[in-house]
């Protein structure tokens, strides 16, 4: 008896964790964005006049992309420990599939971004106005706003499929899910702010799991006391 509360327990735990790290990399994503999004303008082919008084605030956002990613591997995993023997083959495919390129092309878009920061550092003024800082930035521009963004939004349509056909969410935050990946996939180019809908989303998912283990826990530990 004693055993089985404390496989219990380990069992519940994870889903909290889960929820908590979604939760973290919902405000780290927002945060970095929000900055980014503030500070560098949104053309990919401008000449860096924000270089010399916006550098370093940029190089603190893209250091904290790391750990967005280590929370959204985190919550990557806590999604595939609720599914169990429920997950499909081919959406887990889809489902890791997109997320970890999702996470590749951010770890690539912040590198690029990094090293645009690194270069002015070491010659401010041959960095700015230069051809391979032009370059520099629309490639990072590229890889986010063209690549990662779209596949944020398969990441979120296949979640959401499963989801929607296995119940380890509500039903209303799948379907949430169908119609926050269409603005990605349609309207990230002309929504500036559309890259707020995948923190948002992981917000609510993570919140409803964390919301879930605390009933679970509840629950359990009323029928323990009977």
């Amino acid at each position: 008896m004693q055993q089985t509360r404390s496989l219990t327990r380990v069992t519940l735990k994870t889903p909290r964790a889960a929820g908590i790290a979604g939760i973290i990399f919902s405000v780290l994503l927002l945060a970095i964005f929000g900055l980014l999004r503030i500070l560098v303008p949104i053309d990919p082919l401008d000449r860096g006049s924000w270089l010399p008084v916006h550098a370093h605030s940029v190089g603190l956002a893209l250091n904290l992309v790391p750990f967005a990613g280590i929370a959204f591997l985190w919550f990557i995993g806590v999604i595939r420990d609720r599914l169990g023997g429920l997950e499909d083959r081919f959406f887990a495919t889809v489902f890791l599939g997109s997320a970890l390129l999702f996470l590749a092309m951010l770890f690539a878009a912040a590198a690029v971004g990094g090293a645009l920061v690194l270069t002015f550092a070491a010659q401010p003024a041959e960095a700015v106005n230069s051809p391979a800082f032009q370059f520099g930035r629309a490639t990072a521009y590229s890889l986010m706003n063209v690549y990662a963004i779209k596949a944020a939004a398969v990441f979120m349509i296949s979640t959401s499929t499963v989801a929607f056909c296995t119940h380890f969410v509500a039903r209303w935050i799948a379907v949430l899910g169908f119609g926050l990946a269409l603005v990605l996939l349609v309207g990230s180019y002309y929504l500036p702010w559309s890259f707020a809908v995948l923190p948002i989303w992981v917000s609510i998912v993570s919140i409803h799991i964390l919301i879930d283990a605390f009933r679970q826990s509840d629950h359990g530990l009323h029928e323990s006391r009977e």
